[in-house]
């Protein structure tokens, strides 16, 4: 479970442990305005009878061409879908300390937030982000193949594309290795898709022949068969497709992925790989989907012809309204989206497809059956209906003005659990159907997580225009929201093994929420609204704030921590923050329990609380003893009504995305190291992203002060032996950028002023460096985690004092060596590690010690943010030779 924040013995007090727990919830994120309204309805009217799709391929969120994907999702009503190979779990996070599964779920939530925006579709596969990769063949190390590409091919086959296109080119150019595989994987999918040996249709689904596959050509427009002006302006939205797909690629926050919102022509270039129809030279080509009918023509032909009739009768009747379509009054359109709904809907109803199965006949009469081969088209015709048919129902709630909401009074609701049921564990929900339209509406019934009327309800009743209705129904909860391809866990270090269905991940995580469905009638047709059931509130700041309400299990149980460091071999106290949670509407009595390894007894075995309604309490145990050195397990357990709980919660919330709670057992294990600790030091640290410095300092026992990037100007650094600037703090904190000059006099007369990572944009930031480095276009990693370490300098005091740092401290590193590394360096940097990947020329840029003025100047690119919260033994060792002010630093003045 990711951490939330320790204190030790050094900075301990009961507000400090409240904040450090305490759990905040956030708001769902705004939706586009284009999502509502006129323009809502115009783009939605426009779409209608639109029937080809497009689906594109990569390998991580922010990987994806939004200017494409808002071209052609809101520009050219082509359904869109971006196949991400992986959730991003193992990049690096700008906005918090979440690394791993934790920033997956962030990621995933970015790409749906970005989704919202530019109107595509979001897929992935099971494939896990376990960090940079330098080529394919490391990274079919990692995912097996067949499993992967098994997850493309059913995608491909769920959504049925008439069109790939591969944002990588699948070869050593595309530089990251997973890149390089979604460059591979998307054009064997688009060349097996159809085939029902290798991936038989009871495991896969229908299979599909995509008709033609692009590559991105981004980076090389010259090599570009076709091109697309994404600048294109939308009068109708007041934005182009380009400044809509700058808002969407905007939503990767936890990338630093912002972009300006630029105006003009832009173009989006596409190279075409390989195609089944179109011109023979791809050079040819005039567009996208040259040589493809994108017109109902081939569809209406596999229709009989009293579907064909009502077909033809429905695409004049949208032809209809959208003339009629005002954006200042749109219900003239209503009736007209109506009857065309009625119409498209009585085409399908004499037309429906299964697995191999054509089901042919008049709606109210017997079917007759005919048995269809499996590449036959048939599917395209369901698929192209059953588009149609959601936007019409679409288009007509939005031409009607009816909109539905579903409030609860609180935001969290138990999980039943499957004998025992307390008459307390349901939430009443109040939905309320607004219609603010001209037309009446009939409302037929609403339903909260599939639970019909209470006993002696109706339903139905007819609102009025201008005016609202209001049902009372009761949610039961009978599932969490974890997010659900964590269900399974993962295959070591490579893949989820939940299984992947043709649903979208809105779908999986709808599937999941706390929905209501209000069936109404408008204009002679039946539609259905689905809606979050929300807690709503006003914010003094923000306004009008939305929780959506969640099934959580009824008492939590939370360590700070899922990691800590301890010292071996000598005596340790420590307190631990134990916070527990309650959803339940009522009292509930609560006794917590700590599982301690050998060596270390606490103050009390057993500590008991109740808990108010919605309650939640910290217990604090005071920890003492001595450990031996090795990874030691603690366990924290929740006792309540009889039950044991072992779970424990964390909700991760960020105003740009939808909250997610993770789960996992609250347990975290002990990194016992064995590690001397430099006499006397006070170290000031500046943190920096995803940054565990301060608190794997304050385990080992080092008295740590953390320093405000604002306030690096006004803080006495001379009380300092050393200061720590985080990874990447640089890029995130300007003020930091402004102060330096502050930090180099720091060191200048006699401080030890430790800096670790930047990007490659340092040498860019003027002042910033002492020395002059230089970095490579792409600057050096070491992604091996088990790459050989020479040390070019055995007896410097870095790797002597206070700890020796020898082979050992080498072993079980998590994910990669180091990062960023400078290609050269002024010679005033003593360069103390070489290291490198395999058949890669090796890199001295590891940990580098110049003098300045009497004190010195360290820089490291070696990835402590990644071992520390692994517990990694020697990354702790290394810290604190790191920080070891002597024997340069004298407490300067300043």
């Amino acid at each position: 479970m990711p951490p939330l924040a320790l204190t030790t013995t050094r900075a301990i007090s009961a507000a400090a442990i409240a904040a450090a727990l305490v759990v905040r919830a956030m708001p769902l994120p705004a939706q586009a305005a284009p999502e509502r309204g006129a323009a809502a309805l115009g783009t939605t009217l426009a779409g209608i009878g639109t029937t080809t799709r497009v689906l594109t391929i990569a390998a991580h969120p922010d990987d994806e061409d939004t200017p494409i994907i808002a071209w052609l999702a809101r520009g050219r009503h082509v359904e869109t879908a971006y196949l991400s190979l992986t959730r991003g779990d193992g990049g690096q996070n700008l906005i918090g300390n979440e690394l791993g599964e934790a920033l997956g779920a962030i990621r995933t939530q970015e790409l749906l937030s970005a989704r919202r925006i530019d109107g595509g579709t979001q897929y992935f596969t099971r494939a896990y982000d376990f960090g940079f990769s330098k080529n394919a063949e490391e990274t079919y190390q990692h995912w097996p193949k067949d499993t992967i590409l098994g997850d493309v091919v059913r995608v491909v086959r769920a959504f049925r594309p008439h069109v790939m296109i591969g944002f990588f080119s699948g070869t050593p150019r595309d530089g990251h290795g997973h890149h390089q595989v979604s460059g591979l994987l998307a054009r064997e999918a688009y060349d097996l898709a159809g085939d029902t040996v290798r991936y038989p249709v009871k495991d896969f689904g229908l299979p599909w022949t995509p008709q033609k596959f692009y590559r991105s050509a981004r980076q090389l427009p010259d090599s570009a068969t076709l091109r697309v002006n994404t600048g294109e302006y939308d009068p109708l939205l007041g934005r182009s497709y380009y400044e809509i797909a700058a808002d969407s690629r905007s939503q990767h926050k936890s990338q630093g992925f912002g972009v300006l919102q630029r105006k003009g022509v832009i173009w989006g270039y596409l190279t075409r790989e390989a195609a089944r129809t179109g011109p023979a030279n791809a050079r040819d080509e005039r567009a996208l989907f040259d040589g493809i009918d994108t017109t109902w023509a081939p569809l209406r032909a596999l229709l009989p012809s009293a579907a064909q009739a009502v077909l033809d009768s429905a695409l004049r009747t949208v032809h209809e309204a959208r003339a009629m379509y005002r954006a200042q009054d749109p219900s003239p359109t209503v009736p007209l989206i109506a009857q065309a709904l009625r119409q498209f809907r009585a085409a399908r109803s004499v037309y429906r497809s299964g697995p191999g199965i054509l089901i042919t006949g008049r709606p109210g009469a017997p079917s007759s059956l005919s048995t269809r081969s499996p590449n036959e088209a048939p599917p395209t015709v369901w698929d192209a209906l059953s588009t149609t048919i959601a936007r019409a129902e679409q288009a007509l709630v939005l031409a009607s003005g009816v909109v539905v909401e579903a409030t609860a009074p609180r935001a969290t609701l138990p999980v039943r659990e499957p004998v025992k049921v307390e008459v307390n564990d349901s939430l009443p929900v109040s939905i309320t159907v607004f219609n603010r339209g001209t037309v009446p509406v009939v409302l037929r019934n609403a339903s909260v997580a599939g639970l019909g009327l209470r006993p002696g309800e109706t339903g139905e009743r007819t609102i009025a225009p201008d005016s609202a209705a209001t049902l009372d129904r009761w949610a039961v909860a009978f599932a969490s929201d974890s997010p659900w391809w964590r269900a399974y866990g993962r295959k070591g270090n490579d893949w989820f093994q939940a299984s992947i269905d043709a649903r979208n991940e809105a779908q999986q995580q709808a599937q999941r929420a706390t929905l209501v469905q209000a069936r109404l009638e408008i204009a002679g047709q039946s539609v259905q609204i689905t809606a979050p059931v929300v807690y709503r509130y006003a914010d003094p700041i923000k306004g009008d704030q939305q929780l959506p309400v969640s099934a959580v299990p009824g008492i939590t149980i939370n360590l700070a921590n899922s990691m800590e460091y301890i010292r071996a071999g000598v005596p340790v106290e420590r307190f631990i923050p134990v916070r527990i949670a309650s959803s339940y509407p009522h009292d509930a009595k609560v006794t917590v329990r700590l599982e301690l390894p050998d060596g270390l007894k606490a103050d009390s075995t057993e500590r008991t609380r109740t808990l108010g309604a919605e309650g939640s309490a910290i217990v604090t145990f005071r920890v003492r003893g001595m450990v031996k050195e090795g990874q030691l397990q603690l366990a924290a357990l929740a006792l309540h009504d009889g039950t044991m709980s072992t779970n424990g919660a964390y909700l991760i919330s960020y105003d740009h995305i939808a909250p997610m709670r993770l789960y996992g057992a609250s347990g975290m294990y002990l990194s016992a190291v064995s590690v001397k600790t430099p006499p006397r030091a006070r170290v000031g640290y500046i943190a920096g992203v995803g940054d565990k410095g301060i608190e794997a300092l304050e385990q080992l026992d080092i008295a740590v002060e953390k320093i405000e990037p604002t306030m690096v100007g006004s803080t006495d650094l001379s009380r300092f032996t050393s200061i720590v600037v985080g990874p990447r703090a640089y890029e995130t904190h300007d003020a930091l950028v402004r102060q330096n000059p502050r930090l180099l006099e720091y060191a200048n007369r006699g401080g030890t002023l430790v800096v670790q990572y930047g990007a490659q944009n340092m040498s860019a930031l003027a002042g910033v460096l002492p020395y002059p480095m230089q970095w490579a276009p792409r600057a050096a990693r070491v992604t091996m985690e088990t790459a050989p370490v020479t040390v070019l300098a055995p007896a410097h005091p870095l790797l002597t004092a206070p700890n020796r740092i020898g082979a050992a401290d080498w072993a079980g590193w998590v994910q990669e060596r180091s990062t960023y590394m400078p290609s050269s360096f002024d010679t005033r940097y003593v360069p103390l590690l070489r290291m490198n990947d395999p058949d890669e020329p090796a890199n001295d840029g590891g940990v580098l010690v110049a003098p300045v003025g009497k004190g010195r100047y360290v820089y490291v690119t070696l990835a402590l943010f990644r071992q520390l919260p692994a517990g990694v033994p020697g990354a702790a060792r290394l810290l604190a030779n790191l920080v070891n002010g002597a024997p340069l630093a004298v407490a300067p003045k300043m």
